[in-house]
């Protein structure tokens, strides 16, 4: 959790800070590529460097291929932080310290909203990224570091949650696994819970070889029934998309 002095600095600073944005521009060596003068690709990543021949290029575009695409912007910075790791053989330190981050934000609810506040001055991106790696203790690599200051100079320390998430999401494809979200309208018991991952394990849903990692979120607007998410597919099960159905064909039919 960041110290309440670097938060109250955060929330009463009136500095304006740079609209412009670069997208994911910043490398691990930063200033070794500037030298080089490396051209502008649509998506840079923080371990790319140039290569002497297009075979060693092939070959370092594999070793940090990301095992799955992840959309949005904040999927954009996941995948780039995933592959500058990769290509640094820290992908493992890397992983624990996004879990570490993961975990600041839900013991405190209004670190996001401290980190999106537009009109954060350089000395209080600063702080706050010192408060961060803070959190992480020996988990925070110069390449995860890095990374937060390219988030701070782009003004987007407001998406690192969801990067957070993006970024366990790659990390869970990496090693077989695949997401399974169950949306309920009340917590469901582990029995029931199991009985929907052995069923889901043996259809076609499921891709030979994978594992799946069960989470069950709750949401009283789906009313009852249930809604699951296995990777990019969804299945609607819920009482509300019943209704809602129902009532499309009572109004198209009228």
């Amino acid at each position: 959790m960041l110290s309440r002095k670097a938060l109250t600095s955060c929330r009463g600073s009136s500095s304006s800070s740079s609209s412009s944005s670069r997208g994911v521009a910043l490398v691990v060596g930063r200033t070794a590529c500037q030298r080089a003068g490396m051209a502008t690709r649509a998506r840079r990543t923080f371990a790319a460097a140039a290569s002497p021949s297009s075979t060693s290029a092939a070959k370092e575009e594999m070793v940090g291929k990301p095992p799955i695409s992840v959309f949005g912007l904040d999927g954009t910075y996941a995948t780039a932080l995933y592959t500058a790791a990769s290509k640094s053989s820290t992908l493992d330190s890397t992983a624990r310290a996004m879990t570490s981050l993961g975990e600041t934000f839900s013991k405190d609810a209004k670190l996001s909203q401290v980190l999106a506040t537009p009109t954060l001055s350089p000395k209080d991106k600063e702080a706050v990224i010192g408060e961060l790696a803070k959190t992480m203790g020996g988990a925070a690599t110069p390449t995860v570091k890095n990374f937060l200051e390219t988030l701070a100079e782009n003004n987007r320390l407001g998406l690192l949650q969801a990067v957070c998430g993006k970024f366990a999401d790659l990390m869970a494809a990496s090693k077989g696994e695949v997401q399974m979200t169950v949306t309920s309208a009340q917590p469901l018991d582990n029995k029931t819970l199991s009985r929907l991952e052995t069923a889901i394990t043996k259809s076609p849903y499921l891709a030979q070889g994978k594992r799946l990692k069960v989470h069950n979120q709750v949401n009283s607007d789906i009313v009852g029934g249930l809604v699951v998410e296995i990777g990019d597919r969804t299945i609607d099960l819920s009482v509300s998309s019943r209704v809602a159905k129902m009532n499309k064909l009572l109004t198209d039919n009228l």
